[in-house]
């Protein structure tokens, strides 16, 4: 699993690399030679999407979207089990509400082509299939150690505050 999202991390570095080179390369060629390429402002709007639905799945797995951890960090270990049940049923509820979404409006993306490429319009938005399913299957991971009882107390609070706690460069305990 580890191998799978330095892969997924490195297409997001690749989508990231695309679109900087694509932007810098059109306003390089607007300043100097007074044109662009239409097909880079396009491909550079698709991949920021790709890059923001992939993204997504990575923050959820390393617990990088926002949470309110300064509530929870005060609740019992029980309060805090039924904080995180919650908030993975809401974020399993979100998912499907996402795929769903995503199934209703697949005809009209599927039939529509992006006016400079022409790339169907369900190669830009139907990642919210791979954002959905991936994230729903994470929520289901955690509820399922949750109701066999294999979450340790320090998984208790997903969410961390703050860049430094995620990261820590001290040894615990000693002062910076």
């Amino acid at each position: 699993m580890d191998r799978l999202f330095k892969a997924i991390e490195f297409v997001l570095a690749m989508l990231l690399l695309g679109m900087v080179l694509m932007v810098f390369g059109n306003v390089l060629l607007r300043y100097a030679f007074n044109s662009g390429i239409q097909v880079s402002e396009e491909m550079s709007r698709f991949f920021f999407i790709w890059l923001t639905f992939i993204g997504a799945i990575v923050a959820m797995r390393e617990g990088a979207h926002l949470g309110m951890d300064n509530f929870v960090n005060k609740l019992s270990r029980r309060g805090k089990l039924v904080c995180l049940t919650l908030c993975q049923l809401l974020t399993l509820l979100c998912c499907a509400m996402m795929f769903r979404g995503t199934w209703v409006q697949h005809e009209i993306n599927a039939t529509t082509a992006a006016p400079v490429t022409g790339l169907s319009m369900i190669w830009v938005f139907g990642v919210a299939y791979l954002t959905a399913v991936a994230i729903g299957a994470m929520a289901l991971r955690t509820l399922w150690r949750i109701a066999r009882g294999q979450v340790a107390d320090d998984e208790l609070v997903a969410i961390s505050e703050s860049e430094e706690n995620l990261h820590p460069t001290t040894p615990a305990g000693a002062r910076p």
